[in-house]
């Protein structure tokens, strides 16, 4: 399986329009990400504030999450990634008794570490922002990778998510992306290894040239073409 024996995306579109009132109302309903001079100028707290959100949704009512989130502002001073990355125990002992938040000790303590990582990022690329920004969208699955590697619970569909959170432009691999995936015989199944995160990544690549659509519109429109 692979890009090989990819069909037309043009295909697929037709099949969510005809499940979904039209072409109009699908291309409607796609997302706008931000341009990546955009992105390098967000400031570094909004990386983290995304990774620590996606973190705490996991597992959880996103509801709930969402109600506490002035709470997480407060407990984490503003997502300020050099302040929460030199978080002392006692302040981290806070955290664990603050009502006001989820006190999850281990999802807690992954924000704090990748507070660290964006510091890394900073003094690295000047801010995490100039990272992200310059990372090429023609290699998603690298970026992935990386926040597996180098993120705390960032892995699988949580570091996508994340990206998503900031409109930095990528699919991810819900369930009835997975699907429309393995219907146009890019995989087999929901994609862990390289050989098939490759796949995924050529035919994103491959349906590019084709439409010129943003990654995350043809992801959208690839959940669409299911149902």
């Amino acid at each position: 399986m692979g890009a090989a024996t990819l069909g037309d995306f043009s295909d697929i579109l037709a099949l969510a329009a005809s499940l979904h009132e039209g072409k109009a109302a699908v291309l409607a309903s796609l997302p706008e990400g931000k341009s990546d001079a955009e992105l390098s100028q967000l400031p570094d707290s909004v990386w983290l504030e995304a990774m620590a959100k996606v973190i705490m949704r996991t597992g959880f009512s996103w509801k709930v999450v969402d109600n506490k989130w002035p709470g997480f502002e407060a407990a984490f001073v503003g997502f300020d990634p050099n302040r929460v990355a030199m978080f002392s125990d006692e302040e981290f002992d806070r955290l664990l008794s603050d009502t006001a938040i989820i006190r999850n000790g281990q999802k807690l303590r992954a924000i704090c570490d990748n507070a660290i990582m964006i510091a890394d990022l900073q003094r690295s690329h000047g801010s995490a922002s100039a990272f992200f920004a310059t990372w090429p969208h023609g290699d998603f699955t690298g970026l992935w990778a990386f926040l597996k590697k180098r993120g705390s619970r960032l892995g699988g569909n949580t570091g996508p998510y994340m990206l998503r959170e900031v409109s930095w432009d990528t699919p991810v691999m819900s369930k009835d992306v997975v699907k429309a995936l393995i219907r146009e015989g890019v995989i087999e199944k929901a994609p862990t290894s390289q050989k098939a995160l490759k796949a995924v990544q050529d035919a994103f690549n491959e349906w590019r040239l084709e439409n010129g659509l943003a990654y995350a519109q043809m992801s959208r429109i690839l959940a669409l073409s299911v149902g």
